[in-house]
This record gives structure tokens, sequence and C-alpha cells, in this order.
């Protein structure tokens, strides 16, 4: 996976910046009059939760002005309670309220996302890894599985580069699953294959390749085709997961969980800024 850097960050919130401020710049903060005096803020937290996305909210402040300083008051992946200050920053008053926005908006999104996928990690035990998926907004995928790391999760594949996944669409493109995997397996990535019923599981047993990942299955059903596998493979749920299930799932003892909505529809943090 792509590594979080400063360049990346900077990267991504400019162009939020630029969103914001093209073409004519913040007309109603031109409007004040002492817009170039210091002024003292602090963002706080209106909910519990787990902060994330605290580079990201910085760099809003310092890409305005180099001079801005931004005092985080809690590290990334630590939980916070309602009503406590996440940050404070000293600069000129134009430069906080230009920034105010963009910054709140990558960490409460940040937030949000690492708070839903520690609500995940909760609920399971501690042989269950629960992973994001490529659901992800376009663009800010680094920033989200960023987010889901600092939750608790883990890490699916980055990017259609990184592992290999035969879904059922590969399936249906090459129809013949066995012909695909030995295909991949000379590739010497890691394979996930994706299996839908036990007809499809009986033809890749015996196959060496790395993960399982069992697609849309009652419970029932997923605890059948585990105990065939006997543990030749590292295995893997997909389909609907959510809080009410997650528990369940993971009794089964599969290994790893993926759940879209953990960075797909994550409600944003709650927090705001205010100008002391």
């Amino acid at each position: 996976m792509q590594r979080l850097n400063q360049k990346y960050i900077n990267f991504v919130v400019k162009k939020a910046l630029e969103e914001d401020l093209k073409p004519k710049g913040d007309i109603t903060t031109n409007l004040i009059s002492f817009k170039n005096k210091k002024s003292k803020a602090k963002i706080i937290a209106k909910q519990n939760g787990i902060i994330a996305g605290l580079d990201f909210c910085k760099a809003a402040f310092k890409l305005i002005d180099k001079k801005a300083k931004f005092k985080a008051k809690i590290k990334d992946g630590k939980l916070i309670k309602k009503n406590k200050v996440i940050a404070e920053i000293k600069a000129k008053t134009k430069t906080i309220l230009i920034s105010e926005r963009t910054a709140l908006n990558f960490l409460n999104h940040a937030s949000g996302i690492a708070t839903l996928t520690n609500k995940f990690v909760k609920k399971v035990n501690k042989k269950t890894k629960i992973c994001c998926t490529r659901k992800t907004t376009p663009n800010l995928r680094l920033l989200e599985k960023y987010a889901v790391k600092k939750g608790g999760g883990h890490n699916h594949r980055y990017n259609l580069s990184d592992e290999i996944l035969i879904k059922d669409n590969h399936i249906s493109a090459e129809n013949n699953l066995k012909k695909l995997i030995k295909k991949a397996v000379k590739t010497k990535k890691i394979i996930t294959v994706e299996i839908e019923n036990y007809k499809q599981l009986s033809q890749v047993l015996g196959i060496k390749f790395k993960r399982i990942l069992f697609d849309n299955m009652s419970t029932k059903q997923l605890k059948k085709c585990l105990k065939i596998c006997k543990n030749k493979y590292d295995t893997e749920y997909s389909g609907n997961a959510s809080l009410k299930n997650i528990k369940q799932i993971s009794k089964t003892g599969v290994n790893r969980i993926s759940v879209g909505i953990i960075t797909h529809s994550a409600k944003s943090f709650d927090s705001n800024l205010l100008i002391l």
C-alpha cells in the first residue's frame, strides 16, 4: 500500500482549498476590517470518538499561511471525549476563517471513519480482522484507509495492482475458474478467490493460493465452508456486514471480514472551530 506522506497531504489539501477559493478568494472574509490581526481558535469535539486526519487539518492552515501555528491536543488513533479540545490554532484571523471548513472537512471525515471502524473492531473477537474495501471516495482512498487503521481496522489491497482478487465477474469472463487461478499463481502475487457456493469451493480445494473470500453467505453456510477448508486457506467474509450482524459473523471463526460501510457510509465526526 502507498504510504501517507506530507507531499500527498499537501497535494490533497491544496486541491480542497482551491475548490473553496477559486476564482476570487474568500469574499466574505475580505470585508472584515481587522483580518490581518492575530487570533486564537480551538477545535472542539462535539461527540466521543476516535480522532484521525490531524495532519490534513493542520495543512489547511499552513498552506494558507506558513507562519500559522497548529497545536494538536491529541494524537490520531486516540479516543476523545465530547467537549474536549482537539487542537489549538494561532494565526491571522483571515487564515483561520479561510481554512476553517477545509480543515474540519478532512478532520471530521477521517475521524468519522476511524470512529465507525472502532465500533466494528470492538464487536468482533481478537482473531477476526475488520478490513476496509476499495469502496472509497475517489482521490481520498489513502486518507480513508489511513483512518481505518487508526480506528483499529486493517487495510485490504490498496489498488488493482497490489493483489489478485478473482471475483464473480472475472470468473464469468474467463468461464474456467481453475484455469484462471493457475494463471494467477504464476504471477506470484497474493491471490484471493471469491466463492459464492459449495460448488465453487469444491472446484478450488487443493489448489495452492492465499485466501478464500466467502461472499454473501449465511452464517450456517459460512460455518460449513470453513469446516470444509480445514484451515488450509486464510479466510474472509464479505457482504452486508453491519454492526448488528458482525459479532455473529465473527463467531464462525473467519479470519477477516471486509466492511464497505466503514469508508463509504461513515457518518462525519462532529466538531467545530471557535475563535476565542
